[in-house]
């Protein structure tokens, strides 16, 4: 691993409140070296960062309640406890903000429809829990065992599927309100492309806002809600709570996102390692234990599953700036804004062609991810283990395949990831059996592929 340049001996870092040096003269980064998790710039500085935080993280966050139909205001007031759990539990040494999970999106869908809000609710609270206990048997024993479960052909397919799964509910929300939707579709590719730097990678959100611009234009936008709020709750009150109610049958629906979740806390342990210089593999486990406990209790309350989010890095990427104690500020400033009514239900009027452009995108994205995963990772497909992996995995997540099995029902992503970790390991298993016995392999071992979890 390379290590990032430190600040040079002489710059003598001054004890900071809550346990943050300052870093150098607290104002300026020096060209080559980074602000570490434990350190901070100036109050005033830090609290900067924090609302580039906030504003980089806001839209995919409130993106997930629009779209299933969570209270938004009660997904961002999880999304800032969940923030400080992990901070907490991660001893302030991996800077990360926990956002909605866009893996949700899929299973909270089909739950909706079967069981309502409370089953939807109890399936993310199974999820979480599956994921601390995945946690603590990583902070236990490491990551090994990860790496030989979910390869990169693995890994890549079962984010992948997830992604193009959302196909059809992109659709319906485009086909609602097209011209709103391909305006919106229209901005999020133009700014991404003629923008740099932050503006760029707030090309989702500012699209939105263009898109919400154009429906208010267009008379699509319903305000009553937000006149409602202020009317009834006034400046300040407490957002939306929901109790979950517990389905065996939606297990197969949800479990499998464990698994998505769990190479995206990874993937981001091992990404601020390489930006700060520090080793971070001993706080992988307790990164995992954390977003399985603020998924479980944002279920518990209403909220949506969140994950270590992937734009937030970008901030800390362009700063230079990896301390936590800008995502304390972030965490904070997304609690004050939870409970403010009248903003909850501003940002819930935001009508179905804008969702619908916006996630055209989106889901396209988190798709293309998984794709993204197997051309870093060189994974061969002219192998043909490799190749019938991916094949059946995406047909089946696609087509959204559906199996009920004594009760119990399992749609797309739960089979298409089912079918990706059964046919991999079955093929990748006789395979290896033919090469034992001087036969040709259908596919190298899968550890000479390296891994996104290692």
């Amino acid at each position: 691993m390379s290590s990032a340049p430190q600040p040079p001996s002489s710059e003598k870092s001054r004890k900071a409140s809550f346990g943050w040096s300052l870093h150098g003269d607290g104002k300026t980064v020096a060209p080559g070296n980074v602000v570490g998790p434990l350190e901070r710039l100036s109050w005033g500085r830090t609290i900067s960062i924090g609302a580039q935080h906030v504003v980089a993280m806001f839209g995919a966050t409130f993106l997930v309640p629009l779209i299933t139909g969570f209270p938004p205001a009660t997904t961002l007031f999880f999304s800032g406890i969940g923030t400080i759990l992990f901070l907490l539990l991660t001893a302030g040494r991996v800077p990360s903000y926990l956002g909605s999970s866009f893996a949700f999106i899929a299973p909270i869908g089909a739950a909706m429809n079967q069981y309502g809000p409370g089953g939807a609710l109890g399936g993310i609270v199974m999820s979480g829990l599956a994921l601390f206990v995945i946690g603590v048997i990583v902070q236990v024993a490491g990551t090994a065992w990860l790496q030989k479960l979910m390869p990169p052909l693995v890994t890549g397919s079962i984010v992948a599927l997830i992604g193009f799964n959302l196909a059809p509910s992109a659709k319906d929300n485009f086909m609602k309100a097209p011209i709103t939707a391909l305006v919106t579709l229209g901005s999020i590719v133009l700014i991404s492309v003629l923008f740099r730097g932050i503006i760029g990678r707030l090309s989702i959100l500012l699209g939105v806002i263009i898109g919400y611009v154009t429906a208010v234009i267009r008379g699509e936008v319903d305000f009553s809600a937000i006149h409602e709020a202020w009317k009834n709750e006034g400046l300040f009150g407490l957002p939306q709570f929901h109790a979950p109610e517990f389905h065996l049958a939606l297990a197969g629906l949800f479990v499998p996102v464990v698994l998505v979740l769990v190479a995206e806390n990874i993937g981001h342990v091992k990404s601020v390692a390489l930006m700060t210089g520090d080793n971070l593999d001993h706080y992988a486990g307790r990164a995992i234990m954390a977003d399985g406990l603020a998924t479980t209790i944002a279920g518990s309350g209403g909220g949506s599953g969140t994950t270590t989010y992937a734009e937030n890095i970008g901030v800390m990427a362009a700063t230079k700036v990896y301390s936590t104690a800008a995502y304390w500020v972030a965490a904070i400033v997304a609690l004050l804004l939870s409970v403010l009514p009248v903003f909850g239900a501003a940002v819930a009027t935001v009508p179905a062609g804008v969702l619908g452009g916006a996630a055209t995108v989106l889901y396209g994205m988190i798709g293309m991810l998984g794709v993204r995963i197997w051309v870093q990772n060189r994974v061969d497909f002219s192998n043909q283990v490799n190749l019938t992996t991916a094949a059946a995995a995406l047909i089946v997540g696609i087509a959204d395949y559906t199996w009920d099995i004594a009760g119990l029902q399992f749609a797309g992503i739960a089979l298409g990831t089912g079918a990706t970790l059964v046919v991999y390991h079955l093929m990748a298993f006789i395979a290896r059996r033919r090469r034992s016995v001087g036969s040709d392999p259908l596919e190298p071992d899968a550890t000479e592929h390296p891994s996104p979890l290692g």
